[in-house]
């Protein structure tokens, strides 16, 4: 059996660390910015557009803003929304949740992070 050397051992877990750190650590300033990538469909004020208010998103349970139009399978889903479940949402909607109407992708993790970082300084109108 061929053995890894310990110092590359080291250096993989310190870029696991890195990465898994992208979005712990968003940039909220950075996050409003490319927030404008949503602003199509979504506010963070009292607003509903095509999509609702993203306003108190964070820890609100998926498919309850009052006047929002959803898909039946947002509302049913059960999730309630944290970082983790925002990031899978972003990074594919119908993955984490079929039948969702929202197609929008977000592949980059930073950008993810950035846009929940910035969200989680919205609160509930």
């Amino acid at each position: 059996m061929r053995r890894i050397p310990l110092s590359l051992l080291l250096a993989s877990s310190l870029m696991l660390g890195a990465a898994g750190s992208a979005r712990a650590d968003g940039d909220a300033a950075h996050g409003k910015t490319l927030f404008s990538r949503c602003s199509t469909c979504h506010t963070v004020t009292n607003q509903n557009k095509v999509g609702p208010t993203l306003a108190g998103v964070v820890g609100r349970k998926a498919g309850t803003v009052e006047g929002a139009r959803y898909s039946k399978a947002l509302p049913a889903s059960g999730i309630v929304w944290d970082d983790q479940n925002l990031d899978s949402f972003l990074t594919d909607p119908a993955k984490l949740v079929p039948g969702t109407t929202m197609m929008v992708k977000l592949p980059n993790a930073q950008d993810r992070a950035d846009i929940i970082a910035y969200l989680k300084t919205i609160p509930a109108p």
